[in-house]
């Protein structure tokens, strides 16, 4: 319960301050990316149930405080819940988030530390951040953590993206504190000894890839282990890798594909990599990313020593 409780502080309690910071106006396509509920419904709650009252623009157009933005994501969380629309909007103000709260006792704490994170990205706000993490931190392991909250997460950062709703400077400064998270983590491993004799693990991102949080969280796990580990990071030439075969004897090479290479350029970055560095038969590849979510396996033959994972998780289990 202490969580719960400390997140909705955060989430309830810190309006003052957010609405100082950078972010405090949404269109209603924002609100829609943000939080699920389509535009149209969201209009017929104003119309109906009068439940958010927009800004209008001096050409009429509607904008949403952070303070809408908040109630709707209650709203969005009572309604999920099983509460009929015309129940809530019977709700005063200040009876939503209690409501929230009353529910989300017996709920997943999740959802509410995502919706916390969303608003210290929309907000660049970094004491919202660290205070959500440690106090998810504070009843779950770091792999929880990643798994149930951060995941999520990336996945619906790269939609809001794409719709705009968000920018590069907004996902740059999600990504970036996450990352120091897993680097953290990392460092709290280095007294660990690798297992004798152990495979060597080299992980790196192909060339002009730089999104390298799936692949950290990858060298986490791998030391977590006890396995050994070679972290070479973003955008590194294939040719490049070759250098590494003269230091170890039994290799697995694992690269994390986000937006390169292109679906239609993988066959071949497969068969050239094998080709160049799988020539020996302790020598393999693992890939995975959102690249290979498109990828027809069936289009052309995989290499023997090559596998493709759909998950870290499923990757982590077969270690």
């Amino acid at each position: 319960m202490r969580i719960l409780d400390n997140l909705f502080v955060i989430l309830f309690n810190e309006r003052e301050k957010l609405m100082n910071n950078i972010r405090v106006n949404f269109s209603i396509k924002d609100l829609e990316n943000l939080t699920g509920i389509k535009a149209h419904t969201i209009r017929i709650w104003e119309k109906r149930y009068n439940l958010l009252e927009p800004n209008r623009s001096e050409t009429n157009i509607r904008n949403y405080s952070l303070g809408s933005l908040q109630k709707l994501l209650n709203i969005s969380f009572l309604n999920n819940s099983g509460y009929k629309i015309s129940k809530i909007a019977q709700l005063r103000e200040e009876e939503i988030p209690i409501k929230v709260r009353e529910i989300a006792s017996r709920a997943k704490v999740e959802d509410h530390a995502i919706n916390a994170l969303k608003l210290a990205m929309l907000n660049f706000d970094q004491v919202l951040f660290y205070n959500t993490y440690n106090n998810l931190i504070g009843s779950k392991t770091f792999s929880e953590v990643f798994y149930d909250v951060f995941l999520p997460l990336l996945n619906e950062i790269g939609l809001l993206w794409q719709t705009d709703t968000i920018t590069p400077a907004h996902e740059h400064f999600l990504t970036s504190h996450m990352k120091q998270k897993i680097l953290l983590n990392i460092e709290r491993l280095q007294s660990l000894e690798p297992k004798p004799d152990s495979r060597s693990f080299i992980l790196f991102l192909p060339d002009n890839e730089v999104h390298d949080i799936g692949l950290l969280f990858i060298n986490y796990q791998l030391r977590s282990k006890g396995y050994h580990t070679i972290f070479l990071g973003e955008s590194v030439p294939m040719d490049s890798l070759e250098s590494v075969l003269e230091f170890f004897n039994e290799i697995t090479f694992i690269s994390y594909f986000t937006v390169n290479p292109e679906v239609a350029e993988i066959p071949n970055y497969i068969k050239d990599f094998s080709e160049l560095l799988l020539r020996d038969e302790k020598t393999k590849l693992i890939l995975l990313g959102p690249k290979l979510i498109s990828l027809d396996e069936a289009s052309f033959e995989l290499p023997e020593r090559v596998k493709l994972y759909d998950s870290i998780e499923n990757l982590v289990k077969d270690l």
